[in-house]
């Protein structure tokens, strides 16, 4: 009896050993599996927190980029005058007008009287303030040629509208090819020049040719000159410059220094090919501009504006720009 009692001792004792082994082992392996999961878990979470911690950075950052830009964008269109356009550099493109300045020769000169002085014995009509009359064609100084100048039935220079008359500037110089040649043409390879530099020009943008040769302004010979032979010798433009402008392009309008849109050598034998052109488009031209020596090629605004005559062929201008 004795014996068998401890056997049973034994056998009773062995098992708890063995439960103790087992239960060690599955502690050890719980273990260790859990506390790699935790560890990856901690390891996630803390990635996570730096990606959060990176991104309220980032929001950060964005939101004060946001607030400077907010503070970039115009409210209103006087917030844009008084942060944008009046500190930029203005300039006049326009000549003043009186009567003996350039003009095509079929014109008679302009002709201009005082009506009233401040004192008396000076004004024809009468005395105590100043007032003038005015007697000149409509292509009078720097002026604007309406499509009904060349062509019945188109807008006349009332019925242009005024979201034409401000214009992204586009400067195309050939000053010193007409140095050179004062016959020269604007090309389609002068366009492409501008356009390798500056890219496509905009459409709707009024195009300017700076030859300088409002540079010989007010000398009515200088500006016309003639040879021998009374063959005028001006710069113009090409008609394939012009249809590759207004076909490709689609500018609103174009302006030169010159009296005329087309080279002194074909207005003396009466050819007026790219002025009849560029207003059988219903689209208008300026004349007589001065100064585009001093605006860029790229980047400035035109303002171009004049009275409003009913019905009328034409009118001097007022014409600047606004240079960034």
């Amino acid at each position: 009896m004795a014996e068998r009692g401890k056997a049973l001792a034994f056998w009773v004792g062995l098992l708890i050993v063995c439960l103790v082994i087992g239960l060690g082992i599955g502690y050890g392996y719980a273990s260790m599996t859990y506390g790699k999961k935790i560890k990856e878990y901690k390891t996630t979470i803390e990635n996570y927190e730096t990606q959060v911690s990176d991104l309220q950075s980032e929001i950060s950052r964005l939101e004060d980029e946001l607030k400077e830009l907010e503070g970039k964008v115009p409210a209103d269109l006087w917030d844009l005058y008084f942060k944008y356009i009046k500190p930029k550099k203005f300039v006049d493109l326009t000549h003043s007008f009186r009567p003996g300045i350039p003009h095509w020769p079929g014109f008679p000169d302009s002709k201009r009287e005082i009506l009233y002085w401040y004192e008396p014995d000076v004004g024809t009509m009468g005395y105590g303030f100043f007032a003038e009359y005015f007697c000149h064609v409509g292509q009078w100084g720097t002026h604007c040629d309406p499509p009904a100048h060349f062509h019945e039935g188109l807008m006349t220079i009332d019925e242009i509208p005024v979201e034409w008359m401000v214009l992204p500037l586009v400067v195309i110089d050939v000053h010193e090819k007409v140095e050179e040649n004062p016959d020269y043409v604007l090309t389609v390879d002068d366009i492409k020049e501008w356009e390798a530099k500056y890219g496509p020009i905009p459409e709707g943008a009024f195009v300017a040719m700076r030859t300088d040769w409002s540079k010989r302004w007010p000398n009515m010979t200088a500006m016309r000159n003639e040879d021998a032979q009374g063959v005028a010798h001006y710069p113009g433009w090409s008609l394939s410059a012009l249809h590759y402008l207004f076909e490709v392009r689609h500018v609103t309008a174009i302006g030169h220094e010159p009296t005329d849109t087309d080279p002194g050598i074909n207005t003396t034998r009466g050819i007026y090919d790219c002025e009849s052109y560029v207003l059988s488009l219903n689209k208008y031209q300026i004349e007589l501009l001065t100064n585009l020596d001093q605006v860029p090629e790229y980047g400035a605004i035109v303002i171009v504006t004049w009275p409003k005559p009913e019905g009328g062929s034409g009118f001097p201008a007022r014409v600047f720009a606004i240079v960034p």
